[in-house]
Formats: C-alpha cells, structure tokens, sequence
C-alpha cells in the first residue's frame, strides 16, 4: 500500500529541491562586482534624466487581480471539463452543465459589478 506513495515522494522532493539547487547555483554564478553602471535601476549604463514614477496607479493591481481571477477560472474549467465525459455516460450532464452555468453565472455577476462600479473603465 505505502509502495503506491513512493513516486509522489519522489515528485515532492523534485518539486522542493528545485529551486533550492536553482537559487544555490546562481548565488554561487552571479557577478558580486558593483559599479557606477549597475546602480541605475536599468544597468544600462546611461544615467537616467528623471527618476522614476513613485506610485503605480491602483488600476493596474485591480488588473492583475482580476487577471489572477481569469486564471483561476480557467482552472477549474479545465478541471471540471476533464470528468464531463463520464457524467454523461452517467447521465448527469445536465446536472454537469446546471453547476458549470452557475459557476459562469456567478463570475458573470462580479464582472458586471465590476464594470458598473468603473473598475474596468480605463480612460
């Protein structure tokens, strides 16, 4: 029975060790010299005329948020598109299609909101 866990083990210890050995590598690679070209923030070597803004504007975090959002739905479509085939052996798919339709109807609603509030209205 315990024989069964032994690949996931493994792919945990693959998926921990990573970026350890990753992160260990290029600490021992990268360059430590610092000069007067690599204190700009663009290491371009050309002094820069203005200093950068100082605040980003919060729409590009509702952005990204919402982008974040998109992503997870995206998952769980995809997770929930994977077994749809058995329910409609099963005959549940119009039970199947029911809950995918609220799920959508749900999200739908938040992306109205949205809109009405003025979060994606970008001029």
């Amino acid at each position: 029975m315990l024989a069964a866990y032994i690949p996931l083990l493994i792919y945990s210890l693959l998926v921990i060790s990573f970026p350890i050995i990753a992160l260990l590598v290029f600490k021992l690679i990268r360059n430590e010299r610092v000069g007067p070209t690599k204190v700009p923030s663009h290491e371009s070597g050309i002094p820069a005329k203005t200093n950068g803004p100082s605040r980003y504007p919060t729409r590009l975090f509702v952005l990204a948020v919402l982008f974040v959002i998109f992503d997870v739905v995206t998952l769980f479509l995809f997770v929930w598109a994977i077994p749809y085939r058995s329910w409609l052996t099963a005959h549940a798919g119009a039970f199947a299609l029911m809950s995918i339709f609220v799920f959508l109807g749900i999200l739908l609603v938040g992306y109205i909101w949205l809109y009405k509030n003025g979060a994606l209205d970008w001029t």
